[in-house]
């Protein structure tokens, strides 16, 4: 009698990881994808004709596009300066600014969108009114519901996704083409102008679209400065179709988030090809250390426009919402004896507020503890398998977080909801399988980097002394880069705390979560409450960044 081929453990345990991906990520986009072109079972385009007539829906396509545009480029101009001065000169307190740049990054765009609301507000904003006091001025000087207001809250809390891209590839390039160029007698501005644009236009193009992507599928800033002022944008009015409830209103917004995720997936492609390509090398094979340029007499100047950067991007909407967390009542304004902690107590002793910051906190910490998992899985297979397909989990991990989180609650929505076997819908579980579709993909890079670093000799000694495959990862590999499986860990929770846009859809009765309470405290002008859950949020954010600093030793942030 002939015996089956033995499977190993490790065959089992990759197996079962990229069927958990492919029906989590790929089943519920292709289910998404064929909602929105077939009815009753051919081929029709009828729903995307019928929303795009639409002139609402229209003009929110024209404004995510034309928004995402204004915010890129605005986001290149004033990031590049920033990350040359930084990395390449000898400005002073260069990684104190670093931090704080990367630090708007660490904040919830959607805490960002309360604490402008609340400075630009054309009736009670704090800088409208400090500007109004100094300059005479009988109107408010800004408006924050409008274009403009929206893509200034966009840049500054998008824009660290260009300056994280072209710092880094900056600090790598080959200084010898600049070296020659200063040699030949061009100026430190010639050189930049001539040599080194041209040497990171790859890695600028990069990080635009990287704000473009995020910017379009942003959904907290939309509607927390844009609804008001009547400006809609893609996600915003997907949401409303989904709260229509009916059929018709899913239909209509399945149209509209297979268009976005073919915007967002197609220019994300784009840039990974850009990127792959060769014509643009600007890291040699030799280790090299780009020299600093001395600002000289500039340096005073320079150094005053970063600070001032710095401050309004971050120091000043975290200071906003600190202050007004303690202000015991808003119609007394900005009197020293109008602050308290009495505003705090509501809160914190509210079971409504603490249940949703209890559930933020488990569901952030069930969906790390899989998702963690899974990354190791995943990682190992890319990394140190020779399997034919073994980057297709990656890939799977990737399209899933490139894909915008409105367009994932949607898919999830629709798949889970009972039509197709499974009904997770407002459960928790709906809500954890969004956040590790969307947040993974950064868990996976982590620990595939540190696993690339471990040689595969300790491997093969531990397996040729009868040890199984798990017993090894158990005891060698995992304890050789737990580091990086603590920082991917920390990876999903800490975005998965704080989650709004899928959160927002996929929420029911008993699983609301801090990101949809404060939003709904900022929609009712809960001005106070949503300051005190805010500062919370950041408190919390914020903690999970210095560990996540402290065990990585500043390598990795969120």
């Amino acid at each position: 009698m002939k015996h089956l081929p033995r499977i190993d453990s490790k065959f089992i345990v990759i197996a079962l990881s990229v069927l958990v991906l492919l029906y989590f990520i790929v089943f519920p986009m292709l289910i998404l994808i064929y909602d929105s072109f077939v009815v009753d079972g051919a081929i029709n385009f009828s729903n995307y004709k019928a929303v795009y007539s639409q002139n609402v829906n229209w003009k929110a396509l024209v404004n995510t596009v034309e928004l995402s545009l204004l915010v890129m480029i605005a986001s290149v101009i004033i990031t590049f300066p920033m990350a040359w001065l930084i990395g390449r000169t000898d400005l002073p307190w260069k990684r104190t600014f670093r931090t704080i740049l990367v630090g708007s990054y660490m904040i919830p765009p959607y805490v960002g969108a309360i604490a402008w609301v609340q400075m630009l507000n054309p009736s009670v904003g704090y800088l409208n009114e400090l500007f109004k006091f100094i300059f005479h001025l009988s109107a408010a000087p800004f408006n924050i519901y409008s274009i403009g207001g929206l893509a200034w809250v966009l840049t500054l809390f998008y824009s660290p996704f260009a300056f994280i891209t072209i710092s880094r590839a900056m600090e790598k390039m080959d200084p010898t083409l600049e070296e020659a160029a200063r040699v030949a007698g061009a100026s430190p501005l010639r050189t930049l102008w001539d040599v080194t644009l041209p040497l990171m236009a790859p890695s600028i193009v990069a990080g635009g679209l990287l704000v473009f992507i995020a910017a379009g599928s942003a959904f907290g800033i939309p509607a927390i400065v844009g609804m008001p002022g009547n400006i809609e944008v893609m996600t915003t009015r997907i949401v409303t179709f989904v709260y229509m409830g009916d059929d018709k209103g899913i239909r209509d917004a399945t149209a509209l988030a297979v268009s976005l995720m073919i915007i967002a997936n197609g220019l994300l492609f784009f840039m990974s090809w850009l990127l792959s390509r060769k014509d643009y090398t600007t890291i040699s094979g030799k280790s090299t250390r780009p020299n600093m340029v001395e600002l000289g007499k500039f340096k005073h100047l320079a150094f005053a426009i970063v600070a001032g950067y710095a401050f309004v991007a971050v120091i000043l909407p975290i200071g906003s919402v600190v202050m007004t967390s303690f202000i015991k009542s808003m119609s007394k304004g900005l009197e020293l004896t109008n602050f308290g902690i009495d505003p705090w107590i509501p809160v914190i002793t509210s079971a409504q507020y603490m249940e949703s910051i209890g559930r933020s906190l488990v569901y952030g910490v069930i969906a790390a503890c899989i998702g963690t998992v899974l990354s190791v899985f995943v990682a190992y297979l890319s990394v140190k398998t020779n399997i034919t397909g073994r980057s297709l989990p990656d890939l799977l991990v990737v399209l899933g977080g490139s894909t915008p989180s409105i367009v994932i609650a949607l898919a999830l929505i629709i798949t889970f909801s009972g039509n197709y076997g499974l009904n997770i819908y407002s459960t928790m579980w709906i809500l954890i399988v969004g956040y590790l579709v969307k947040y993974m993909t950064m868990s996976v890079r982590t620990v595939a980097a540190s696993l690339s670093q471990v040689h595969i000799s300790l491997e093969e000694a531990a397996l040729n002394s009868g040890a199984s495959w798990l017993r090894t990862c158990k005891d060698i590999i995992i304890p050789l880069v737990m580091p990086s499986i603590v920082a991917g860990w920390f990876l999903i929770f800490m975005p998965s705390f704080y989650e709004l846009t899928m959160s927002n859809l996929l929420y029911g009765a008993d699983t609301k979560t801090i990101g949809v309470l404060l939003y709904e405290l900022q929609t009712y002008a809960d001005t106070q409450n949503a300051s005190v859950l805010s500062v919370i949020i950041l408190v919390i954010v914020l903690a999970g960044n210095l560990i996540l600093n402290k065990i990585t030793k500043g390598a990795v942030s969120i």
